[in-house]
């Protein structure tokens, strides 16, 4: 499982030109699922980002986590950031999992954030979806 994490002033997914998911401050989260994660890797990658510490405190300081500032996040599934780019210049996606793998143990990440008191977002499981964002910072970070 890989998420890129972007810390946004807000963020939000279109669909056929409709708004599906939008959040005020907090965390755009691009979650790709590989073909041998587990549960307990969704359940472990989503408590490690709730309790992230990429917010800054009032010395500026990145201290607190999305649970301390009381944030959201938005999460889109993304299946390209499992993609091998180590032979030629086509993307292999090959160690992605497939949609019906895939799509529980997105949905097994999104419970696990909510779970803590997260509130969660989301895009279109499989849609073609354009995600905006007004990241903050910039902080972006890759966590696997």
């Amino acid at each position: 499982m890989r998420a890129v994490v972007q810390r946004v002033l807000r963020a939000r997914v279109v669909v056929g030109g409709e708004t599906v998911g939008a959040i005020g401050t907090g965390l755009c989260v691009l979650l790709g699922v590989a073909a041998d994660d587990t549960t307990s890797e969704a359940e472990r990658l989503a408590g490690k980002l709730a309790r992230l510490r990429i917010f800054e405190n009032q010395a500026g300081k990145f201290d607190q986590s999305l649970l301390d500032v009381g944030g959201g996040a938005l999460v889109v599934s993304q299946f390209t950031l499992i993609a091998d780019t180590g032979k030629g210049n086509r993307p292999s996606f090959s160690g992605a999992a497939p949609p019906e793998q895939a799509e529980p143990l997105y949905e097994e990440f999104c419970d696990g954030l909510r779970g803590l008191g997260i509130g969660v977002e989301t895009g279109v499981f499989g849609a073609r979806m354009q995600v905006e964002l007004l990241n903050d910072g910039p902080v972006t970070l890759v966590l696997s």
